[in-house]
């Protein structure tokens, strides 16, 4: 596979991008990475709408995006910029368009940029199958210059840039016809704008692919890039997110992955975290995100990809497939990736502290309770514990600790390199192996000479290179050359930082590989007392009562946001904006409190009828804002309810999942 994505696989390099001025601010060809949001205040409540973008500069957006469903609202931004302008804020605005193009067209001569979706900008979306010969789809081609054409010659005049924002869940019917709810339709929809801007010599244009999806994201990123770069010679600045994100943890995971997955890799001029809090609260993730990026260039090297392999990767970057493995014990193919806790710090351990990682022990009953986010492994360095184990739940420990254990079944020996290859012969027992990437290729190449025709060990990948995830996936792509298929754990140490950023940097190290199918588990760990010095001192976002279930909940959030192992229930819940109809963050809360205990369902709560539908993407369910205290219930992409008074919504929700076989009842604590 061609790899046209990105400028290295080893080496930290942004991607070339033609640069765009958006005001007075630059994106692309090099410039800072810039950090953007979008406010939640009704447009036409010019006083909230103002003080909200205030808030939102002050916390260090450099863009400001507000919502301009109709010609008033539009209107309306150049009162909002006045009053801005009037108090000493000249940030660069955005107005986000959707169904009107009469909308777009006065946005575009009052501020600085518009985003337009080209899914249903000019489209319309009634989840319809056309077939269409080659001559209607050219002539549906023309009906969208003849538009689209209009708003394209005003930015030129005026100046100003324009965002084509591709969304995942809102392909107009016809893409969705000849390519279907895939990455490529998402590229081609957003081509097809841009090659009419071209046309008309308009190259102030940035592009974004969203998706509450970060699989479905990634990949849409990079065949864009490399589409640009086949048909055009150059590529246009890249707008990063995942649309509907969510809250919380998961929500801040999630955008992690998927944005920090690109980013990597050097692609990416301008990020916003889609959070269904305040945007004001979007800032400092995207801020944890960024900042990841300073200084990285100065990143000790990475094996540099062979000629041989930069032609022909072993992996597809752009679809999905898990990384052939043999199966050792529960790890590897045919099993879901697992989870190890870390207590290799814990100066004592009894069986009440594994409540933390999913297991409450019954003294009445002798019975353990195991949840459904329960680890699989421990980690205990050189303690043997004094009390029996649930039976899912398996320990490894150090080579000479291991030695003294008197259950061999339950416990697995770990060794470092160094000791692994002094070993006369490989143990024909379950065992783990600790590896370090960022060594001595050298080291690392009789390794993995070693490991060949290993089938009972299970490499932990590291590494010590501040470009953790690229110096990781080099080593396994070495492995896949060398057809050397044990088992990855993939682990990821956290010093140093506030609780935001280790969960911002496990999400994007682990999760960028999982999205590429490299890893059959996850192993996080941290220094506990540092984490309580720096919640003390610090700033953080996000409470941690115990620091083992932080580790562990962080572990299986990262597995489902990858799509890798469902564990829970899964929520897309779109961050609000002027159209919203509801309180959204405090009904997801409600819906959340209510469902959270139903394994592996997607719910998607949506703020309004205009991108609710098509937004949902691949939800199992939906509640969708569908007028002022109104709410349609949804089954997959049918309406099963209309217009259902807010107040009885959620039990109404509820009813729906019973009616479809999805409800359980909860657990009685």
């Amino acid at each position: 596979m061609l790899q046209y994505y990105s400028a290295s696989l080893t080496s930290y390099k942004r991607l070339k991008t033609r640069e765009v001025k958006v005001g007075d601010l630059l994106l692309g060809n090099g410039n800072p990475i810039r950090i953007q949001t979008m406010t939640t205040t009704d447009t036409m409540d010019t006083a909230a709408t103002t003080a909200q973008t205030i808030r939102c500069i002050e916390a260090g957006a450099e863009l400001v995006r507000i919502t301009a469903p109709s010609k008033k609202e539009a209107e309306n931004l150049q009162v909002i910029k006045e009053q801005l302008k009037a108090q000493g804020y000249n940030t660069p605005l955005v107005a986000d368009i959707h169904f009107t193009p009469n909308a777009a067209e006065i946005a575009a001569r009052i501020i600085e940029k518009v985003r337009v979706n080209p899914g249903n900008y000019i489209d319309k979306k009634k989840f319809d199958i056309i077939e269409y010969t080659d001559a209607e789809y050219s002539a549906e081609i023309d009906r969208i210059r003849g538009r689209f054409t209009p708003l394209v010659k005003i930015c030129k005049e005026y100046g100003t840039a324009m965002r084509i924002g591709t969304n995942h869940g809102s392909l107009s019917d016809r893409i969705m016809s000849r390519y279907g709810d895939t990455p490529i339709g998402m590229v081609e929809s957003a081509m097809e704008f841009l090659r009419i801007a071209r046309d008309e010599n308009y190259h102030q244009i940035v592009l974004s692919m969203k998706s509450s999806n970060p699989q479905v994201m990634v990949q849409a990123y990079r065949l864009l890039i490399q589409q640009m770069e086949n048909e055009f010679g150059e590529c246009y600045p890249l707008h990063l997110g995942v649309t509907e994100a969510g809250d919380g943890e998961d929500g801040r995971i999630k955008s992690a992955i998927g944005i920090g997955t690109l980013l990597e890799d050097g692609i990416g001029d301008t990020i916003r975290v889609s959070l269904t809090e305040d945007p004001e609260f979007e800032i400092p993730v995207c801020k944890d995100i960024v900042g990841r990026y300073t200084n990285r260039q100065l990143h000790e090297p990475v094996q540099p990809l062979s000629d041989a392999e930069k032609i022909q990767l072993p992996y597809n970057p752009f679809a999905y497939t898990r990384r052939t493995s043999v199966t050792v014990n529960n790890i590897g193919s045919g099993h879901v990736p697992v989870v190890v806790a870390d207590y290799m710090d814990a100066a004592t351990i009894h069986h009440t502290d594994l409540q933390a990682i999913g297991y409450k022990y019954d003294e009445a009953t002798d019975k353990w309770n195991i949840g459904d986010a329960a680890a699989d492994y421990i980690y205990t360095g050189n303690k043997i514990l004094d009390f029996a184990l649930p039976g899912t739940l398996q320990v490894i420990c150090n080579h000479a600790t291991w030695q003294q254990a008197s259950d061999k079944e339950k416990y697995h020996p770990l060794y470092h390199t160094g000791e692994y290859l002094q070993l006369a012969a490989a143990p024909e027992h379950l065992h783990f192996v600790t590896v370090n990437t960022n060594a001595e290729w050298e080291i690392l190449a009789l390794l993995i000479d070693r490991l060949k025709g290993n089938e009972k060990v299970v490499l932990c990948l590291e590494s010590s290179n501040a470009h953790r995830m690229p110096s990781i996936r080099r080593f396994v792509i070495a492995l896949m050359e060398q057809q050397v298929r044990c088992p990855l754990i993939l682990c990821i140490e956290n010093k140093d930082k506030t609780v935001d950023e280790q969960l911002i940097d496990f999400a994007t190290d682990a999760g960028g590989l999982l999205l590429d199918g490299m890893g059959d588990g996850v192993w996080l760990w941290n220094n506990m007392q540092q984490v309580q010095n720096i919640q003390m001192t610090g700033r953080t976002y996000l409470e941690v009562k115990n620091n083992h279930q932080f580790l562990n909940n962080t572990g299986f959030s990262i597995l489902q946001a990858t799509r890798t192992r469902i564990s829970k229930t899964e929520y897309i819940s779109c961050p609000s904006c002027g159209r919203t109809l509801f309180d959204l963050q405090e009904t997801t809360a409600k819906i959340r409190n209510a469902t959270n205990h139903l394994k592996g369902v997607k719910i998607a709560i949506m703020g309004c009828i205009v991108n609710g539908p098509g937004e949902m993407a691949d939800a199992d369910f939906g509640y969708v804002g569908s007028g002022p205290g109104k709410i349609t219930l949804y089954k997959g992409k049918e309406v099963v309810k209309k217009n259902v008074p807010s107040e009885i919504a959620v039990s109404e929700l509820i009813q729906l999942l019973k009616d479809n076989e999805a409800w359980i009842e909860p657990a009685v604590a």
